[in-house]
């Protein structure tokens, strides 16, 4: 947005292109001298501290009206007030508000003083009043102080309207600050000026609306008033909270270039950086200032110290705490506590220690919080031992109990989970082989509590120790210390997911009897565990159990029951789980569908799948593409391929998109049933579709199949052309669809060359893509080339195996080779070598045998016989 009132330094701008560029950062916010950081405007009103005292007379009479209203109980018939009431003035009045130490004492008096005869509050005392309410946070009565002030019509100096403004602002009542802005301005009752309007985008910023904002700044450029630093500040703050940094910088500058860049203004762009993670660039912009004899406040210093260490760079928030003397700042435990924890946090042991020790060269003490992360992060038993040595002997228990907690979770944190167990049994009492002897460092005999207990459980969980997290559980019990929630939930987990359901149970009714309510985790822990043990019984009890506490069973765990229960044949008992869970008022999710849709077709129960596939979408369980995609698949298979046409057309109908895997199923159907055609329309709808639905490598090898088994070999051919141009490039399924399709349309010597090609990319053919071409060949009567595939078959390994349907085609071919002269020798050479394993000629002698005195193809199975073959 252009600043409005400042557009005439328009060609200025053009200079501040770089503004987020950390190195022309700086020289532009200091290329001009920097004014002193502004006073606060004081408040808007006439107390008498400010400009003049009050006589003896009106003191007496300020002080007698506090004592009555301060009184109990309270009169407003009290006589004396009638004797006071004539000599109201509304200096009087900001002197007696001001002199209650209760805001509802004061409201009581200002509301009393209003109903006098002859006095009307002004614009001071409305201030006096709503500087009171707004301390103490009371909205309410500070939003009808407001509408009073626009009911009673009273006038107001822009100071005064700027004061009240900011009162509204500092609660969050943006809208009645708005609306008393208005009604001021349109009622005559205040003229605005930039002070004014300063107040009012200063309490916009708190609703973080920059279009409100820029439109309120617009408004006051038209109305002639100039910008100022207090108009501009507010601008720059609500640009930084609403994290729009260009913008801001572009306050900045014209800030910088009229010289009202003072150390506040500088601290809000510091603040923004940091909580936009822009630490480096924040903190280039604090030695900007310290160069400039600018330093941050101690508010902003501790947040900036904070938020460095929430950003996890300790290292610039170290760098900025050795600045405190500089600055003059005291430091106090809590930054120590901010610092050290971060460092441990980032595993930064030494400088931890080094913090540490400072705080005790400076005389504070640390206190337990300090000593707990310091523990926690050890390395070994000796630098905690160091630490605990310095600890006070005036502790109490509960300090104890948080060291040894940090002990545990510091052995833990060092791979020592069974140390950490021995010593939460030394703690109890009981006999351990711990080495570590932290109950004599500390002398306070104390009991380990919950926390204590959930710190080495969970972790001997982690590490699958669940029968030594079960007994320190039963010692947990046995002491009377209560488990929690997050205990438990861990241990029913741990035993669900080791299939020890029973113990599951047991630990549940443990839990139930010590008042924990069982929570969504516990529950499905249990589910999940009855449906990996396809349990539907136990899964449907447990169901009814979770509705009663309002708990929904999750839907990996039902998703998971029901896909097993199809994987087993259990179709039917799938469908009828679905249904009850319908019952009990939880709606499966269309992912549990799917696998019993899927199941149906392939059992072919297809009218049983579409009835089912209708009731869910009656249900209001919006089928997704995938559960459209197996009811066409199945329709598919079930050749009722047009109804498979309507359900795509209906999907896309409720603003589904049919993906890629639809039109192939689609396209397969209409090959199956040889409606080449529609096949083919399938396939220009796909191209009309985005890149995402795109054909692929299985659209073009499903086309070029069918093509060929409908005769049209050119077509297919064309096809796979077509699919290299598209940068769809073959795989092995489309070259041996081709081939094998080439062979169908009579075309072996083609076949031939893409076999090749196949070879060529390294893909290995499957045995019936050579059957095809050997078939092929044979039926030509080209017996020379069909003998050569014949070999190659053998030196491949590809001959079929005697269960399969294309070995008895391979015997008849070794049987019309051996009948050719030219062939003969070389077949016999094979059979001798074993290449054709299932065919013997040892118990006839081979050498007997001449081709003139085989058979010629097309003999019955018994002429054959008489060759004295023997097929094995």
């Amino acid at each position: 947005m252009a600043l409005p009132g400042i557009s005439k330094t328009h060609q200025k701008l053009c200079k501040l292109r770089n503004l987020l560029n950390p190195n022309a950062l700086p020289s532009l916010i200091f290329t001009r001298s920097l004014i002193p950081t502004s006073q606060p405007h004081r408040p808007f009103s006439t107390n008498p501290h400010n400009e003049y005292s009050l006589t003896s007379e009106h003191t007496d009479v300020a002080n007698g009206l506090i004592s009555i209203f301060t009184k109990q109980p309270f009169s407003p018939e009290n006589p004396e007030l009638k004797h006071f009431a004539p000599l109201l003035t509304t200096k009087l009045v900001e002197t007696v508000l001001n002199g209650f130490n209760s805001w509802k004492l004061a409201h009581l008096f200002f509301t009393w003083a209003s109903k006098q005869y002859g006095y009307k509050h002004n614009c001071y005392t409305y201030n006096t009043m709503a500087s009171i309410l707004s301390r103490v946070k009371q909205n309410a009565p500070l939003g009808a102080l407001a509408l009073d002030i626009i009911n009673s019509e009273c006038l107001m100096t822009p100071g005064a309207l700027g004061f009240f403004i900011r009162c509204l602002g500092s609660v969050g009542l943006v809208e009645e600050a708005i609306f008393l802005f208005d009604q001021v301005k349109a009622k005559g009752l205040c003229v605005p000026n930039s002070y004014s309007y300063a107040c009012l985008l200063e309490a916009i910023t708190k609703s973080n609306s920059m279009d409100l904002l820029e439109m309120r700044l617009k408004e006051m450029q038209d109305s002639g008033l100039a910008f100022d630093k207090h108009t501009l500040t507010p601008l720059l703050g609500a640009y930084c909270n609403v994290g729009n940094l260009e913008k801001a910088m572009k306050v900045l500058g014209k800030m910088s270039e009229r010289g009202w860049v003072d150390a506040h203004v500088l601290s809000i762009i510091v603040v923004s950086f940091a909580k936009k993670g822009k630490v480096d660039k924040a903190y280039e912009l604090i030695e900007r200032m310290e160069d400039h004899n600018f330093g941050l406040n101690e508010k902003t210093f501790y947040v900036l110290i904070h938020g460095f260490v929430r950003e996890s760079r300790i290292d610039r928030a170290l760098q900025l705490f050795s600045k405190r003397r500089k600055w003059g700042f005291n430091v106090d435990m809590s930054l120590y506590d901010v610092l050290i924890g971060g460092l441990c946090k980032n595993k930064k042991f030494e400088e931890a220690w080094c913090l540490y020790a400072e705080m005790k060269e400076l005389g504070i003490c640390p206190d337990v919080g300090i000593l707990t992360k310091l523990i926690s992060c050890c390395s070994d038993e000796q630098e905690m031992i160091r630490l605990l040595e310095e600890t006070h002997e005036d502790m109490d228990k509960k300090s104890i109990i948080w060291l040894y907690n940090s002990v545990l979770k510091g052995l833990i944190n060092m791979g020592s989970a069974d140390e950490a167990y021995y010593l939460l049994q030394t703690i109890m009492g009981k006999k351990s082989n711990s080495t570590f002897e932290v109950d004599k460092l500390l002398k306070i005999k104390v009991l380990p509590d919950t926390s204590s207990f959930q710190i080495v459980i969970c972790d001997l969980l982690k590490t699958s120790k669940l029968d030594l997290a079960l007994s320190l559980f039963n010692d947990m019990i046995q002491i009377g210390c209560k488990p929690d929630v997050l205990i438990c939930n861990n241990l029913i987990d741990g035993l669900c997911n080791s299939n020890r359901l029973e113990e599951g149970y047991e630990i549940l009714r443990e839990m139930e009897a010590s008042g924990l309510e069982p929570t969504h985790f516990t529950h499905n822990s249990l589910y999940g565990c009855l449906c990996r043990r396809d349990d539907v019984v136990g899964a449907l009890d447990l169901i009814k159990r979770m509705r009663l506490h309002g708990h929904e069973p999750w839907m990996k765990h039902s998703n998971l029951l029901v896909k097993r229960l199809c994987k087993h044949g259990k179709v039917v008992e799938a469908c009828k789980f679905l249904h009850d869970m319908l019952q009990e008022g939880f709606l499966p999710h269309i992912v549990a569908y799917s696998p019993a849709l899927d199941g149906l077709m392939k059992t072919h129960e297809v009218e049983r799948a579409l009835h089912l596939f209708d009731e869910i979408c009656v249900r209001g369980c919006c089928p997704d593409v995938v559960a459209y995609n197996i009811v066409i698949n199945g329709l598919c298979k079930a050749k009722r391929v047009s109804e498979a046409q309507s359900l795509v057309n209906e999907m896309m109908m409720k603003g589904l998109v049919p993906s890629v895997v639809t039109y192939n199923l689609l396209i397969d159907g209409w090959c199956k049933i040889g409606d080449i055609d529609q096949a083919l329309l399938c396939l220009s709808r796909m191209f009309n579709e985005d890149d995402e639905r795109k054909p692929s490598v299985v659209t073009y090898s499903t086309l070029i199949d069918g093509l060929c088994t409908a005769g049209r070999s050119d077509d297919a051919l064309s096809l796979y052309n077509e699919m290299g141009s598209k940068g769809c490039a073959p795989n092995r399924i489309t070259f041996m669809a081709l081939i094998s399709g080439l062979c169908k349309c009579s075309r072996p010597s083609t076949a031939l060359v893409y076999l090749r090609k196949m070879e060529e990319m390294e893909m290995e053919p499957e045995s019936f893509v050579y059957v095809a071409l050997l078939t092929a060949f044979l039926s030509e009567s080209n017996l020379p080339t069909a003998f050569e595939i014949l070999k190659e078959m053998v030196e491949k390994g590809s001959i079929p195996d005697p269960r399969d349907k294309n070995h008895s085609v391979v015997r008849d071919v070794i049987f019309r080779l051996l009948a050719d002269d030219r062939s003969f020798s070389s077949i016999k050479a094979l059979i001798a070598n074993g290449s054709f394993p299932t065919i013997n000629f040892s118990e006839f002698g081979i050498e007997s045998l001449q081709p003139t005195n085989l058979p010629l193809i097309g003999n019955s199975k018994a002429e054959i016989l008489t060759l004295k073959l023997q097929i094995i």
